[in-house]
């Protein structure tokens, strides 16, 4: 799997949340997160893997809900948009609770919330509130904090479940990474040359022949990544050129190798989606006198496609090069290859 630093679960990501943008990565990440571990929505049993499966038609909608109201806050002298609508300050409720609810105080919404689901016919015991607690992040006694260190807080305990579902696929991912000894022969992997399984790229994000940040870079690189999870999987080797000569990382110009991390990150889940991301590992290595990021693509259970800008694109693997289907192909392509 990835490997991040402490601090990237500790300060990087946490620093990512605060943002009221409903199109972050790490918004996208949390909401994964939570259908991966079989949370249910906050106050409820409706799962949010239901909700969240575009193949499953749920039987009560769960929307996003601000814990602290905009009326609440407006009255502490909090009124900006980007300030009431942070990714920190939303849950996941089902519909009828959040039409059901006040628009008053936190406090208010927490005592109507645990009446109801101490209701026979709800069955919450203590152990499973702790576990809607944590899934969702709030801190204890959430509803008394001030509305600042609330944000602080809980950015920190969305990064934790984030981190937890992270850990989880990733020991069932690597599971079988024994078997793969050979495999992870870096030296060995390069001398065999880009193949149906194995491509180079010399960087993640940087023209080398004009020195500046290129968009085509960036969708090479996502045409390769999807084209390996849509066919048989294969490996990514960033930092090495086609013909296997060694780039190094270092011409991305990232200050870190956790910030190069986090921009792949966010690259994959804007635009080919978390769910993607959540299956595929990386790790650096020294190649000879060079740093190089490794990216790891399993065969995806589900087709997977790429956004580029007001496109949506569909890539498979064609001997050593990614190609792109066509429409009419897709359908069949998706038909036989995807049918459960």
């Amino acid at each position: 799997a990835i490997e991040l630093t402490p601090d990237f679960w500790k300060v990087t990501l946490p620093n990512d949340l605060a943002t009221s943008s409903p199109r972050s990565p790490s918004l996208h990440a949390y909401s994964a997160a939570l259908a991966l571990l079989d949370a249910p929505a906050l106050y409820s049993t409706v799962k949010m893997s239901d909700v969240l499966d575009p193949d499953v038609t749920p039987n009560k909608r769960v929307e996003r809900r601000h814990l602290f109201s905009k009326s609440q806050l407006g009255a502490l002298g909090v009124t900006r948009t980007r300030d009431t609508n942070q990714i920190a300050n939303y849950a996941y409720m089902e519909t009828a609770d959040h039409g059901r609810l006040s628009a008053g105080p936190p406090a208010a919404d927490v005592a109507a919330s645990t009446e109801r689901v101490a209701a026979p016919t709800e069955c919450f015991d203590e152990e499973s509130m702790e576990r809607m607690h944590y899934f969702h992040a709030l801190p204890a006694n959430w509803e008394q904090m001030e509305y600042s260190d609330f944000l602080e807080t809980r950015r920190e305990r969305i990064a934790e479940v984030i981190r937890a579902a992270y850990e989880s696929l990733a020991k069932s991912v690597d599971g079988d990474r024994e078997g793969e000894a050979e495999d992870d022969d870096l030296d060995r992997l390069i001398g065999l040359g880009e193949s149906d399984g194995v491509e180079f790229k010399s960087a993640l994000r940087t023209n080398l022949h004009t020195g500046k940040r290129d968009r085509r870079i960036e969708l090479s690189i996502l045409k390769t990544l999807a084209a390996f999870l849509n066919t048989n999987g294969g490996k990514l080797v960033v930092g090495v050129a086609d013909d296997g000569t060694p780039v190094g990382i270092k011409e991305d110009g990232f200050a870190n190798e956790d910030k190069m991390i986090l921009h792949l990150v966010n690259l994959v889940n804007d635009r080919i989606g978390p769910e993607s991301m959540l299956e595929i590992r990386c790790h650096f290595e020294d190649y000879q006198d060079v740093r190089v990021l490794v990216v790891q693509c399993p065969k995806s259970s589900r087709p997977v496609y790429v956004k580029d800008g007001s496109e949506v694109r569909f890539y498979v693997r064609t001997g050593p090069s990614s190609r792109e289907l066509n429409a009419r192909e897709i359908v069949s392509y998706v038909t036989g290859r995807f049918s459960r």
